[in-house]
């Protein structure tokens, strides 16, 4: 079997790995599809995605479209590789049915959540957002809809309480490998049959947009808990200190009393400084407890290097 891989970000390389080392000679990888080089970094270098990276070095031909249903030559790659099967993670565009219908066995989704829940661009920031305490990665396939095709498999996980967004995604993507090996030999062989989603069932993920990452402190800690490590690495959540942007990468919940201190009605106010934490109140008198922070131009650092660097005082406001 012919197969044809398209994916773009760090998401897809354990899938594209895991293709590269299949140890079935039933199957074999004629080639990947890409999105552009894109800058990237402070120099805003022009920069290859990571699966082009990994292709290039596993000498696999690599075809790169910002849009393939608009490019001309997309259709010809596609021939001139003639799959039998389509295999995609995280590749970033909709596929036309021209594309995902050539192969005789169509196209397979890597998708990372338990479909029909978190349909979209964001299931895994969403999860976190919602504090789900289980998640998992969807083998489904492609179809016109946006991740409403038949599921074909599904794996589970379980979600710690201070996991971040890019601890789940490392987690799911090799989960994700794992079992679109496991799934792919009984696949090809009619062994599977795919299971029509319940869409009255379905939630969606948009994308959370990088001047929506402000923390809204009237909320109550586990909720912004959650915020801050669904948004960790990116946008990454934001407040204000001192007049100053200020990056939260890490927090913890924590009781609703420390020492002596008692919440004072200010969501937002500094309540206490820990051993290396900062004590913030939040909506409905909860704490939370922060842990790793970012000025402008600076690096990220602990609570008690940010401590003695900006030297915050109980009661200063983040807003």
């Amino acid at each position: 079997m012919r197969v044809l891989f398209l994916g773009t970000p760090g998401f897809a390389i354990p899938s594209l790995q895991a293709l590269l080392h299949f140890s079935n000679p039933d199957f074999e990888l004629v080639g990947v599809v890409s999105q552009p080089d894109r800058p990237a970094g402070r120099g805003q270098k022009l920069t290859p995605p990571p699966v082009k990276v990994l292709a290039e070095q596993s000498g696999l031909p690599v075809f790169q479209s910002e849009r393939l249903r608009d490019h001309p030559d997309a259709l010809q790659f596609l021939r001139e590789k003639d799959p039998q099967l389509i295999v995609i993670a995280a590749f970033g565009q909709i596929l036309t049915p021209e594309f995902f219908d050539y192969p005789t066995l169509g196209s397979l989704n890597v998708h990372a959540s338990l479909l029909p829940n978190y349909r979209g661009a964001a299931p895994i920031t969403h999860t976190l957002i919602n504090g789900d305490t289980q998640t998992g990665v969807t083998i489904m396939k492609i179809d016109e809809g946006m991740d409403t095709g038949d599921i074909v498999s599904q794996g589970t996980v379980v979600v710690e309480e201070n996991t971040t967004q890019g601890e789940l995604e490392d987690l799911l993507a090799h989960k994700g490998a794992k079992l679109l090996i496991q799934t792919l030999p009984p696949y090809a062989k009619g062994e599977i049959c795919p299971q029509p989603q319940d869409h009255k069932k379905a939630t969606y993920a948009p994308r959370i947009a990088k001047k929506d990452a402000q923390i809204d402190w009237n909320r109550t800690a586990p909720e912004i808990h959650n915020w801050i490590r669904a948004l960790n690495p990116w946008p990454t959540a934001a407040a204000h200190f001192q007049g100053v942007k200020v990056k939260i990468w890490r927090s913890r919940r924590v009781e609703e009393s420390v020492g002596d201190s008692r919440p004072s009605g200010r969501p937002g106010a500094i309540l206490a400084f820990g051993q290396d934490e900062i004590i913030v109140e939040c909506g409905q008198t909860t704490l939370l407890s922060l842990r790793e922070l970012q000025l402008p131009n600076r690096a990220r650092v602990s609570a008690r290097d940010f401590v003695n660097g900006v030297k915050p005082r109980v009661g200063d406001l983040f807003t």
